[in-house]
């Protein structure tokens, strides 16, 4: 997740779409996901005045358990490779809106109990005002619940979705960021559970990287691999799976965590929830002030670290164009 904070972001409602084109193909501009209108994409630049960059940094031990307690002076911050001056910082645990992307296709079959403890197990730990949207995965993604209902209500919802067809994975990852675009909480994120696989989308591993990145949403996933020994009978979608969904998390920031073993899934979950809520904000002025439209790549370290912990931030943001 990272906050471009600027006055022209409220002046503009055009500044938030997504900035790719899709195929030339017209199954993808007439293609609408179930609960959804789906906005125009466009391949116009960003257009913000970049004032103060707000960069979301989580920080983990070798345990993979949230370390909440650092001062300002333990990181260092750098905007493509020059060090920038931290003015703000914080530790926020503040309600947030989550999209909840659920594969209920055929493949998940034989997991999808695992499905539903690791949801029960996130609720468990989110704050209690967080909001939720939820999203279930199969030949084309389904709405299954938005921000009004309770999570008793998304819980028996859930319960009455049989899995089966295909796997819309990046469409259904479409829809989740284009519902948060209108959440009522400035502070999203994205939480998918799924196998990795996509047989049936319309839009790519590569459109979708595109659309994170330019987003301030934190994605997650929990990836429920089998453990096949021999590679001759694993699909394609099972062989790239888990390569799949650390591309599509590590552009926003966020992180896959893999459950070779499905028990472990609900523990995961309730992992993640925790580590969402147990967030550093950076923020800066970049020293390179130039319009250029280009990647700016950000760099968060430890100034010191003896303990081996982990750092996850968002690798970088396009600075406004001339």
């Amino acid at each position: 997740m990272l906050l471009l904070i600027s006055d022209a972001r409220a002046q503009d409602p055009e500044i938030d779409s997504p900035h790719i084109s899709p195929h030339a193909n017209a199954k993808i501009s007439s293609y609408i996901p179930a609960g959804a209108t789906l906005p125009t994409l466009s391949s116009r630049p960003m257009r913000v005045d970049v004032d103060l960059v707000l960069v979301p940094v989580t920080v983990v031990d070798s345990m993979s358990r949230p370390v909440i307690d650092l001062p300002q002076q333990n990181f260092s911050l750098l905007e493509s490779g020059v060090q920038q001056q931290i003015r703000y910082f914080s530790h926020e645990d503040g309600p947030i809106s989550v999209a909840l992307v659920l594969d209920f296709s055929g493949s998940m079959r034989d997991k999808i109990e695992f499905v539903h403890q690791a949801v029960d197990e996130f609720f468990q730990n989110a704050n209690p005002d967080d909001d939720y949207y939820v999203i279930s995965v199969s030949n084309k993604p389904t709405l299954i619940a938005d921000a009004s209902q309770s999570t008793n209500t998304i819980l028996a919802r859930l319960a009455t979705v049989e899995p089966k067809g295909m796997t819309s994975l990046y469409d259904s990852i479409y829809l989740g960021v284009n519902k948060l675009r209108s959440s009522r909480y400035k502070r999203r994120a994205m939480v998918i559970v799924s196998d990795g696989g996509d047989n049936h989308s319309r839009y790519t591993l590569k459109e979708i990287k595109s659309v994170l990145a330019e987003s301030d949403i934190l994605t997650y996933s929990i990836g429920i691999f089998d453990d096949i020994p021999i590679p001759l009978f694993k699909s394609i979608e099972e062989r790239w799976g888990r390569k799949w969904l650390d591309e599509v998390t590590r552009v926003s920031g966020g992180r896959n965590i893999s459950a070779d073993d499905r028990r472990q899934i609900p523990q995961i979950a309730g992992l993640i929830s925790r580590e969402m809520r147990s967030q550093y904000v950076l923020g800066y002025r970049p020293t390179d002030s130039h319009k250029d439209g280009k990647w700016r790549k950000i760099a968060v370290k430890l100034v010191e670290n003896p303990f081996q912990m982990h750092v996850h931030f968002k690798e970088g943001y396009l600075a406004p164009g001339p």
